[in-house]
């Protein structure tokens, strides 16, 4: 690492200092080896307040050590650790950082609002600079909204492009799934330290993606999670993507969020659409309203991206593999008008009989009959309790 980007990773690392004091700091002149001997004097023409200078002046020099020590050092010896701490020390030693003066820095981030100072990765750092699509929306998904992020997700990474999410539940996690499962590239931008695993439940996801894709933070290592954390990693995924796809939100959903840093830059808005009814479907039919391109199948994203794509047609990773599917589920699938009406009221949620024949208002004969048709058709599946699940 050269030393300008340890002096700004060690300014981005030090209490009390934010990105807009580092803005002042930049803004005074070039960073150099003689400010690691910095008084208080040195530090307040640099626009710090009394406190930040005091501050920096006693524990920069320390700083900067420190970090060149840690990316200089190797793990170390695991043995005598458990399993979670081995893990800990070989992925920490994996841990790479870009700053805004060194030349991986993804020249994308460059236009948004605020763009980090210094980011933290572990994995394929090249993918910072692969053409990709974010695709976001609420972590308490529908069948129907889960479904769709899996198929678009796995379609545009067979054309050359990488998923990029925040690794939530719901909607992000299914892109992810989707994207490692299809062979293709993946980005998890998160809302704590780089080494840091939030929500817990998502160990797993988080290996595969540090294994085969790329974890993505802005928060040093260490840092945990904190609401405030996540609007603010929500730029970052924006900012990596040439568009964001949201795929399912209420109206005061964090993805909406994601969205606006996107038309803040200048970037593409999709919005793919559910029902008018369902809750889930507020925060994207407002978009679709307000002027985001309607989303029904991957052409829809792939044709404004045309010469962007590493692969003009989409890859096939697996010879058994299908083709990508071209329309939303139970759109183009042979179902009857009555089949598809049930199918998309199971969207929502698994159902009972009884919620069935209340939200049909059909006599039993028919709604049994056509039950009976989409499980035949493996549309859906019953459960114990007479309780109708999309498969």
């Amino acid at each position: 690492m050269k030393l300008e980007s340890a002096l700004l990773a060690a300014l981005h690392e030090s209490e009390g200092i934010g990105w807009k004091s580092i803005h002042r700091i930049m803004m005074h002149g070039q960073l150099h080896e003689g400010m690691i001997s910095y008084g208080v004097n040195d530090w307040r023409s640099c626009g710090l307040s009394v406190e930040q200078a005091n501050k920096l002046s006693k524990r920069f020099p320390s700083s900067v050590e420190q970090l060149l020590e840690r990316m200089s050092n190797a793990a170390g010896d695991s043995a005598g650790h458990s399993r979670g701490d081995v893990w800990k020390l070989t992925n920490r030693s994996k841990i790479r950082i870009i700053t805004a003066l060194d030349d991986q820095y993804p020249e994308r981030l460059n236009s948004m609002s605020e763009p980090p100072w210094v980011i933290y990765s572990i994995g394929r750092a090249e993918l910072l600079n692969q053409p990709g699509v974010a695709m976001v929306g609420t972590r308490m998904p529908t069948a129907y909204g889960r479904k769709m992020a899996g198929l678009l997700a796995e379609e545009l990474t067979r054309y050359g492009l990488a998923v990029v999410s925040g690794m939530a539940r719901g909607i992000d996690s299914a892109a992810h799934e989707a994207a490692l499962t299809s062979g293709g590239a993946t980005i998890a931008v998160l809302g704590a330290g780089i080494d840091v695993i939030y929500p817990a439940e998502h160990r797993s996801l988080y290996e595969r993606i540090a294994e085969s894709g790329l974890i993505v933070s802005e928060y040093p290592p260490g840092t945990k999670a904190h609401p405030g954390f996540f609007p603010r990693r929500n730029r970052i995924i924006a900012g990596l993507s040439l568009g964001t796809v949201v795929v399912e939100a209420d109206a005061r959903s964090g993805s909406l969020i994601t969205a606006d840093y996107a038309l803040e830059a200048g970037r593409d808005v999709f919005s793919v659409p559910g029902q008018v009814t369902s809750p889930k479907s507020r925060g994207t039919l407002a978009l679709i309203k307000q002027g985001a391109k309607m989303v029904t199948d991957v052409q829809d994203i792939i044709e404004e991206y045309d010469s962007w794509l590493p692969n003009r047609a989409p890859n096939t990773y697996n010879k058994e593999r299908q083709a990508p599917h071209s329309s939303l589920p139970g759109m183009d699938s042979g179902l009857t008008n009555d089949e598809r009406h049930v199918y998309h009221m199971l969207e929502q949620g698994p159902g009972s009989l009884d919620e069935l024949l209340e939200g049909t208002q059909w006599d039993f004969g028919h709604l049994h009959s056509v039950l009976l048709s989409l499980i035949i058709k493996k549309q859906i599946t019953q459960l114990p309790g007479a309780i109708y699940k999309i498969i």
